[in-house]
């Protein structure tokens, strides 16, 4: 017999999940659609009522956005330039009516390689929180999504939290999408990038990430450390030119071929890039 339950505190839900196998409905709006046709075949763990899990605060370390926390709730929070490319991600997940309950977290535990929040959040150097009846542990995002629709989540655990480290908060940051149109639309590659500018006008650290162009988002260590040291600008986009973007591994499928996601993951690279250092750029279409 299929259980249905919905706790109304934390340690509730953690007790729920030692005892069997749930499969756990946030915002239910990749929950539904992946059922397709199929009956619906295991314990449903609703944790809407987790009020505790939903927000945005600070701890003397820590930018904390809890893992029920809609993406509306992230777009009105005030935060950090830093976190543009977050809010310019948030804006791009489906509909407003989606964006208005839809969980940040579970843009992260669906493990689509075009969630739109996994680059974002990569260049801020995210942190997933995740919890149990055993205690809590803490995985960076690159060691929590493992590939398309797979992550580090364990059995009895549920993600509670994404931290963002105060340390990687400076500088500004960007982000680009291409689709096929402009709403409503799945990618066929997204880049985030974050700069920080030196006293002496040069960057001074550079991180970027690509989504869609891999099974997870990857950041681009060749680029940043090739980006380090050069002036906004021409200096900077000759560095993109000239990095091969070997950490991508692009598939062809309906969206788009592999050499295609190449050529345009480096084109939105540029863009963000022109993005996070306050340069004018003309959005993408396909």
């Amino acid at each position: 017999m299929i259980r249905y339950a919905k706790p109304s505190t934390l340690d509730e839900a953690l007790a729920l999940l030692g005892e069997a196998r749930w499969k756990i409905l946030a915002g239910g709006t990749d929950f539904y659609p992946a059922l397709g046709n199929r009956p619906l075949s295991d314990n449903v763990l609703d944790i809407n009522g987790l009020d505790e899990l939903r927000g945005v605060s600070e701890t003397a370390s820590h930018v904390v956005i809890g893992a029920r926390t809609t993406w509306t709730d992230l777009i009105r929070h005030p935060l950090p330039a830093a976190f543009d490319a977050l809010k310019q991600a948030a804006r791009e997940v489906g509909s407003v009516q989606i964006q208005n309950v839809a969980s940040v977290a579970g843009n992260l535990c669906n493990a689509s390689p075009a969630a739109d929040g996994a680059p974002a959040l990569l260049v801020l150097d995210a942190e997933v929180e995740l919890r149990s009846r055993a205690g809590s542990r803490m995985l960076p995002l690159q060691d929590f999504i493992l590939g398309n629709r797979r992550t580090a989540i364990e059995p009895g655990e549920i993600v509670t939290a994404i931290r963002i480290p105060k340390a990687s908060i400076a500088g500004s940051s960007s982000f680009q999408k291409l689709g096929a149109r402009r709403y409503l639309v799945i990618s066929i590659a997204m880049a985030a990038a974050r700069m920080v500018i030196g006293t002496d006008g040069r960057i001074e650290r550079a991180v970027i990430a690509v989504g869609a162009c891999s099974a997870v988002a990857q950041r681009l260590p060749e680029l940043e450390a090739a980006l380090v040291g050069s002036r906004p600008g021409r200096e900077a986009e000759q560095a993109v030119a000239a990095v091969l973007f070997a950490e991508l591994s692009p598939i062809d499928d309906v969206r788009g071929s592999a050499d295609y996601r190449r050529g345009a993951a480096r084109e939105i690279v540029l863009r963000a890039l022109r993005g996070a250092l306050g340069e004018a750029d003309a959005e993408i279409a396909a």
